[in-house]
């Protein structure tokens, strides 16, 4: 049996992301579109509507626990499950409420078990369309608003920003979709910045939007919803390092060590004039742990990620994958292994020699390097899994798929 073809439709413009799956039911009339409404998710209700040719059916929900994970359990992946039955469309368009993250949807469709097996294995995953509205993405992109501010939904214990939910959509797509209306500068800068942060999806301008919203033809660089291993390359699609309209893409590596004070001083550097931030690090006072960076805005959150391979076990060994070990061997350090700091910014206006400066200012002095790391284990560090910025009452977000603890700053 043939698997029906799965789109996914994201965005914070929401009469872009409607038109768009208007575009993609005008394209092919058989195709089904399922959106749940997560607005009053609090307390414990979610909107379905389900659209197939002449139906369009709207159920409301109530759930026991009004969560995002009881949602995609209880009825997200089962309604997907039986619309890739037999006699079901062939295509199948997953339309994302705008406080969703494509990134984290996807992981569920590839490792949640429905039926003992995950969706993905009764739905051909063709890719993610994120809409853009280049008149406002870019203000969304680098600001500090929370959700609600935005009348978004506000979900139990989120404290994740609009900016953190428009980059991860960005980021994540195999076809962006620019929809309103901007002028001719906004339009250059938010393009100059799209062509960093996510340089393997295609762009089109939804008056434009024809074949392609179908993902039929993308290019082998794509996506197609896989998200990346933490120790994948940070220069997917090998996006252009040169400045074009004030953005620029900085990309600091270094062997020794961050302090972990001057690191928490630095890092207020990567909350302003910058659009992401992304990579791995490791801490003086915590050499085992591959630490994750990640910022959108005025948002940042550091995550554990795992262990370095140098020190690690046989079984850490064989759990990694080929190319990880391939890339460990051949950049091993004679005293440091794998463990290395790579980081990837995103500027837009801001200065980024300042933004290395800053950085490499919180790597370890020589002096500090050769006390050793008896003497590295007992500096400050103001960092804890579950850490505020500014340092203030401990909150948690929903764990990403490559993280398994948070700090949030």
């Amino acid at each position: 049996m043939t698997r029906p073809e799965l789109l996914v439709l994201t965005g914070l413009h929401e009469p872009g992301v409607e038109a768009t799956a208007a575009r993609i039911r005008a394209l092919d009339p058989d195709v089904a579109v399922l959106h749940h409404d997560l607005r009053d998710i609090g307390a414990g209700r979610v909107r379905r509507r389900l659209r197939h040719g002449n139906r369009d059916e709207h159920t409301v929900l109530e759930l026991a626990h009004g969560c995002v994970s009881c949602t995609l359990r209880e009825d997200l992946l089962p309604q997907l499950h039986a619309l890739a039955g037999p006699g079901g469309p062939r295509r199948i368009v997953l339309h994302l409420d705008p406080a969703l993250e494509p990134e984290q949807v996807c992981w569920s469709l590839l490792h949640v078990l429905v039926d003992g097996a995950p969706i993905i294995d009764r739905v051909d995953l063709r890719g993610v369309l994120t809409c853009v509205d280049a008149g406002t993405w870019l203000d969304d992109a680098t600001g500090d608003a929370a959700l609600p501010e935005r009348g978004l939904a506000e979900l139990p214990d989120d404290e994740r920003t609009v900016a953190q939910v428009a980059v991860g959509q960005a980021e994540f797509a195999d076809l962006l979709v620019h929809t309103g209306t901007a002028d001719a500068w906004q339009l250059a800068r938010t393009d100059a910045v799209l062509a960093r942060l996510a340089p393997s999806a295609q762009r089109v301008h939804l008056a434009g939007l024809d074949e392609r919203a179908l993902l039929a033809d993308l290019p082998p660089s794509a996506r197609r919803g896989r998200p990346d291993d933490v120790h994948a390359p940070l220069l997917r699609g090998q996006p252009s390092l040169a400045r074009d309209c004030g953005v620029q893409l900085l990309v600091l590596a270094a062997r020794r060590p961050f302090h972990p004070e001057r690191l928490h001083e630095a890092m207020d550097v990567l909350l302003d004039g910058v659009v992401r931030t992304r990579g791995r690090i490791w801490l003086a006072t915590r050499p085992d742990a591959v630490l994750w960076l990640e910022s959108a805005g005025g948002g940042l959150q550091i995550g554990h990620a795992g262990e370095w391979l140098d020190g690690a076990d046989d079984q850490v060994w064989a759990a990694a994958s080929p190319e990880r070990r391939a890339l460990a061997s051949l950049g091993w350090h004679p005293r440091f292994g794998d463990r290395a700091q790579d980081l990837v910014v995103l500027v837009h206006d801001s200065d980024p020699a300042e933004v290395e400066e800053q950085l490499t200012g919180a790597l370890l002095t020589d002096a500090e390097l050769a006390a050793g790391e008896e003497a590295w284990r007992t500096l400050p560090d103001p960092f804890g899994w579950w850490h505020t910025d500014p340092c203030g009452t401990p909150a948690g977000l929903p764990a990403a798929p490559a993280q398994t603890e948070q700090e949030e700053h």
